[in-house]
């Protein structure tokens, strides 16, 4: 049960945290009856300290906070609610008040896309493996995918995990190019399996 007389004024820190990029999106102050007013219209509901009144985020711009859960930390004293956004959440236009991007991030894999689109850019002063993929042309990144394709396969119809893994590794860093190569990147294919999900 969350500890609202814990602070003098009667409101609890709440972070929203987006549902699907687990990105922290703002920050804000409720009191119970924003919790209440929350928890019923599926809507996010603050008590605004300049407003001096409850304040339902995107009652005037649209967008809306949809409530999807909500969590009180240890202490009783913090509210951290998921949310789906519909649209910036920041009432300057941004996706969050810290004025970052709200993309799904994949830890090591998208720094590695990063680094991917790097080289892509500047496939032509890189002297490195995966500019001069990008320079060979879509054949022979395709090529290197249904390679590894196979060596994976082979690999793991063997006992030794570490050429398992070791191929697998190679295949995704491969299919990773050629992602970019046909000018994707992993959220697309993220987007389409989540189409198919029942």
């Amino acid at each position: 049960m969350i500890n609202f007389t814990k602070y003098t004024d009667g409101l609890v820190p709440t972070i929203i945290q987006d549902n699907e990029t687990k990105n922290v999106l703002m920050l804000g102050f409720m009191n119970q009856e924003a919790l209440d007013k929350t928890i019923t219209t599926k809507k996010v509901t603050f008590f605004s300290r300049t407003k001096n009144r409850l304040w339902t985020k995107g009652e005037e711009s649209g967008n809306f906070l949809n409530l999807v859960s909500y969590a009180i930390d240890c202490d009783n004293d913090t509210l951290l609610l998921k949310v789906n956004p519909m649209g910036p959440t920041c009432h300057k236009g941004s996706d969050t008040c810290w004025n970052e991007q709200n993309n799904q991030e994949y830890g090591f894999l998208s720094k590695l896309e990063n680094t991917i689109t790097a080289r892509k850019e500047n496939a032509s002063a890189e002297k490195s493996y995966v500019a001069s993929l990008f320079e060979k042309g879509i054949n022979k990144i395709a090529q290197k995918v249904g390679e590894e394709a196979v060596e994976v396969v082979i690999e793991a119809k063997d006992n030794n995990d570490d050429l398992f893994l070791n191929e697998s590794a190679d295949l995704l860093f491969h299919y990773l190019i050629l992602l970019q190569a046909k000018g994707f990147q992993l959220n697309d294919v993220v987007d389409v399996l989540k189409g198919r999900e029942k």
